[in-house]
């Protein structure tokens, strides 16, 4: 008897740690993430998310059109959608609207009465500098005129244009004739909505001189009709010529704003390795022929460079002084401050996972 009891003890000891054993949960498997090659910390988004950015594909787009050939944004769960604009205030409409998410533009009166209104678009990353004596947003002149317009003071009574006012072209402008203690006023200035209409008025003697960006300075003078007078960096020294800016949809993302950030980084910094690293330049050349609207690759071995900081800051200095010229000349509608219209926080992300570019 003793025995049978014996043996069932044992058998219901057995079955009862069986049963403790069933239903203790299972062991957690901790696997680690793994991001795309270039940034394998990042955690991509589950499903892929269409970002529409607006952007007219030139060559100051390099952080966009690289990313996009290299698979940069696909990598982090993105397809970029490009979306073409008459004007930057439709675009600045859009952005403030959420219908459009990324725009790549200039500073202007209407990106910063929209922001003053406290919606939450923001001013985000470079996209486009002159770099010192390779400026490829300038002054240039007639070249029929090269021998007479010798210094700032010469351009008094000049036909001058720009492709829009209120905006970083007026400013830009502005700051030339200040070197020579003009103001617009001084001149006849005139607004050519397109770069390409600008070489066409130089060359029929029109115009005198124009603000124009690359590769439209390179094709005048190879036309023989223009002069790139001074180099940018002795009127402007400090100027943040071109914007990423984030619309409502982007801000109120955040993490779709890193990984769109950290892709835009990362694609900068090809742009350097092979404009001035000489490394991989004939790859990159040929994405920029594909994407871009410039489609000889002669012309990028000729151009002024544009200069994209491979960090993606912005030069704060220039962004102060256009935003004082807006305020002295009455065109914001509210009191804004700096820090109400640049968000450094995305590029500090991309710069924290992709380390300083060496």
């Amino acid at each position: 008897m003793v025995k049978r009891w014996g043996g069932l003890v044992a058998i219901l000891l057995v079955i009862t740690l069986l049963i403790t054993a069933c239903s203790q949960a299972p062991a957690t498997i901790v696997t680690p993430f793994t991001g795309p090659a270039w940034a394998p910390a990042l955690r991509v988004l589950p499903q892929e998310t269409v970002i529409k950015v607006g952007m007219k594909q030139v060559v100051s787009d390099a952080g966009i059109l690289i990313g996009m050939a290299k698979g940069y944004y696909q990598d982090v769960g993105i397809k970029i959608e490009a979306v073409q604009f008459n004007s930057g205030q439709e675009m600045i409409n859009q952005l403030a609207a959420g219908q459009l998410d990324v725009g790549a533009t200039v500073t202007a009166s209407g990106l910063l009465n929209a922001i003053s209104r406290d919606i939450p678009v923001k001013i985000v990353a470079d996209k486009g500098i002159n770099m010192p004596g390779q400026g490829y947003y300038r002054l240039v002149i007639r070249k029929d005129l090269a021998n007479s317009i010798i210094d700032f003071t010469d351009l008094r009574g000049k036909k001058i244009a720009v492709v829009g006012t209120a905006s970083l072209d007026e400013i830009c402008l502005a700051r030339v004739l200040a070197k020579g203690g003009l103001t617009t006023k001084d001149i006849d200035m005139q607004v050519i909505r397109a770069f390409p209409d600008m070489l066409v008025s130089l060359g029929n003697k029109s115009i005198d001189a124009a603000m124009v960006i690359e590769p439209f300075v390179t094709q005048g003078i190879a036309k023989g009709i223009v002069d790139p007078w001074k180099d940018p960096s002795e009127y402007d020294p400090d100027a943040q010529i071109a914007l990423l800016v984030y619309g409502t949809s982007m801000t109120t993302r955040p993490e779709v704003a890193n990984l769109f950030m950290t892709a835009y980084v990362k694609a900068m910094r090809d742009y350097n390795d092979a404009f001035f690293k000489n490394k991989n330049k004939a790859e990159v050349i040929g994405m920029l022929c594909k994407y871009s609207v410039i489609k000889e690759p002669a012309l990028y071995e000729t151009m002024y460079p544009t200069g994209l900081n491979p960090d993606g800051y912005l030069r704060m200095n220039g962004i102060a002084a256009d935003l004082a010229w807006y305020k002295e000349n009455n065109l914001l509608k509210s009191e804004i401050k700096l820090e109400d219209i640049v968000d450094n926080r995305y590029v500090d992300f991309a710069v924290k996972t992709l380390g300083k570019y060496q």
